[in-house]
């Protein structure tokens, strides 16, 4: 089984939207809002090197924005 978490923050549509995806692919995934954690907030910006959030790590795999595509890809692997 993957293990998923999504770096994200509330008022994000595109955070919105991958994490509405995920659950309609039932795939299981830790939420990490990175505006109340900021120890959260650094280790997104180490592992991916954005600010920019959604960030969505897949076993290790870190996909910057919402890309259906590329995180159905990852998801198979």
């Amino acid at each position: 089984m993957v293990k998923v978490k999504v770096y994200s923050t509330p008022t994000c549509p595109y955070c919105k939207q991958a994490k509405a995806f995920l659950k309609e692919k039932k795939v299981d995934f830790e939420d990490i809002d990175v505006s109340t954690d900021e120890a959260a907030g650094k280790e997104m910006v180490e592992k991916s090197g954005q600010m920019g959030v959604p960030v969505i790590d897949i076993d290790g795999k870190m996909l910057v924005g919402f890309e259906q595509e590329k995180i159905e890809e990852l998801l198979k692997k």
